[in-house]
């Protein structure tokens, strides 16, 4: 109730505009791109409160030392080993299949610099648990942010990328010197190996 509250306030006072489409009606993998700038957090949290999306979300593991840890596990965090990313896609796959309900928000562009391709981490999450993925976005050019369609992936790693492509195609993040195009180091395969 104070979350939604907050996010009310937030969205009233933002010079950011929530736009897109409703809240998913089950759990999904919820890939939040470009992811540019820091303030992409802060869009996030207005977005799932606002709907009211009990989400969990991965950050690197220095997000969680100290004074911080508390906080970013209240707002739903999950650290991230970097040495040993495919460890955590196997905690998130078992926590959904032990009945624990969340939409997880994802980043597989990375950490606000430009790479060369997406992480894969979020395609073998939602294709080992069967969750469909949404497409959330950032868009400084028309200064919106919201969700965009959720879908099942199919399996054809070409096919849903080509589709991601297109939905990210006219969206430009905060700093869009730091875009990823939304590709993964293999997009021949099942999807399975990290990138």
């Amino acid at each position: 109730m104070l979350r939604r509250l907050v996010s009310r306030v937030y969205w009233a006072c933002s010079r950011w505009t929530l736009a897109g489409e409703p809240a998913p009606g089950r759990p999904s993998v919820l890939i939040g791109a470009p992811h540019t700038s820091n303030w992409d957090f802060v869009l996030m949290l207005g977005i799932a409160w606002r709907y009211g999306i009990d989400i969990r979300w991965l950050g690197k593991a220095s997000l969680f030392r100290g004074w911080r840890g508390p906080i970013m596990r209240g707002l739903g965090g999950i650290p991230v080993d970097r040495a040993d990313p495919s460890r955590v896609v196997a905690e998130v796959v078992r926590r959904i299949r032990d009945g624990e309900v969340f939409g997880l928000v994802v980043t597989p562009d990375g950490t606000r610099g430009a790479h060369e391709y997406w992480k894969s981490g979020f395609y073998r999450i939602a294709r080992e648990t069967g969750l469909p993925v949404t497409l959330g976005f950032v868009d400084r050019t028309t200064m919106t942010t919201g969700l965009g369609p959720t879908f099942e992936l199919s399996g054809d790693v070409a096919a849903d990328m080509d589709r991601i492509r297109a939905f990210y195609a006219d969206k430009a993040g905060l700093r869009p010197q730091f875009r990823t195009e939304p590709r993964l180091r293999d997009e021949t395969g099942s999807g399975a190996a990290p990138a």
